[in-house]
């Protein structure tokens, strides 16, 4: 039987390794920082700030989305930032991804926020076409930019 739920504690190993394979999938087999004490104790510490759904087979995890709120200050709600969506290559074709996206997509009509939004990068043609087939659209007036490492260090410490 196959069910998507929020994500539990006893899902973070799996949920791990899927990031590892999404990191692969990405061309980013080394980028991976995230431990599974960490993970657990953000999803599931005192004052979580990120969520998860996952699909799951039989006691399998085959696909998760994990997500967390931002903010539009123009509609004056939340809304639902998808930091990352990745099913097995196995179970792909099966509806799990957009099973997943459909319930961020429900989490947001029922809370009453603006928008659900992501990143693709621009080479994943198959997910592209794959939100573009659900009804999303890119964003082509807006570029993403990044703050990180060294230029991060050096930012945040000057005057």
């Amino acid at each position: 039987m196959t069910t998507l739920r929020r994500a539990t504690p006893d899902d973070v190993p799996a949920i791990l390794g899927l990031i590892r394979d999404l990191a692969v999938y990405e061309r980013e087999p080394d980028a991976v920082k995230n431990t599974v004490a960490v993970l657990t104790e953000q999803l599931f510490g005192e004052s979580p700030a990120i969520f998860a759904h996952v699909v799951d087979e039989g006691g399998e995890v085959l696909g998760f989305a994990l997500w967390f709120l931002n903010y539009s200050t123009w509609e004056g709600t939340h809304g639902i930032y998808l930091e990352d969506l990745y099913v097995r290559p196995e179970a792909r074709g099966r509806g799990y991804g957009k099973a997943l996206l459909r319930e961020l997509a429900r989490t947001a009509v029922e809370r009453g926020y603006a928008r659900v939004e992501w990143s693709v990068l621009k080479w994943n043609e198959p997910s592209i076409g794959f939100y573009r087939s659900i009804g999303a659209r890119p964003m082509d007036e807006w570029d993403t930019f990044r703050l990180t490492g060294s230029s991060l260090a050096a930012f945040g410490s000057s005057q």
